[in-house]
């Protein structure tokens, strides 16, 4: 057997989790969150290729977790295995927001219910990770979906398939894609 006969081994993303995605989030055309959800339930919350953040060379200005005076997520303390004293998310929750160097502002959703585990403070100091890795080392957060609503949760998701047909229609309807 030829060394080149053998294919390349997944990812442990491909691997592990399974991609789930939310397109043109609150009705903003382009963006797009890509959810990752482990067997264990918890999902890893990133950005999509198609992201305008990740578009066009942008670079990354600034992330702040600061969501209103009184909300950080930064704040966010968790304990135990069932991860007491979370911050209680809705699909449509802030988690950050996003200031590019061209002055554009984006905010990034949590897009599931669950409880808030984590929140990834390497962007803050490296916010390059978000754009060079970001399904793995420049996620944006981890949730942690309630165990009744673990099945359902992917409900208003998107498949890969569905979402690869969704950037197919976009790029062939809108004169300059996203």
């Amino acid at each position: 057997m030829d060394i080149s006969e053998h294919k390349e081994a997944p990812s442990v993303i491909d691997r592990y989790y399974t991609r789930w995605y939310r397109t043109d989030m609150k009705g903003k055309a382009c963006e797009d969150f890509c959810i990752l959800q482990h067997s264990n339930r918890i999902c890893v919350i990133t950005l999509a290729e198609t992201h305008p953040i990740l578009q066009n060379g942008r670079s990354i200005k600034s992330i702040n977790y600061q969501i209103s005076a009184g909300c950080s997520r930064l704040n966010n303390k968790v304990s135990g295995k069932s991860k007491r004293g979370g911050q209680f998310l809705t699909e449509y929750a802030p988690l950050c927001r996003i200031t590019c160097t061209d002055g554009v502002e984006y905010t990034i959703f949590s897009c599931i219910r669950g409880r808030l585990v984590e929140v990834n403070e390497d962007i803050l100091t490296r916010p390059n990770l978000l754009l060079e890795k970001p399904s793995t080392e420049g996620y944006i957060a981890v949730i942690l979906p309630k165990f009744e609503e673990s099945k359902s949760i992917t409900e208003g998701l998107q498949s890969r398939e569905q979402y690869e047909e969704v950037i197919s229609k976009r790029t062939n309807q809108q004169p300059e894609p996203c």
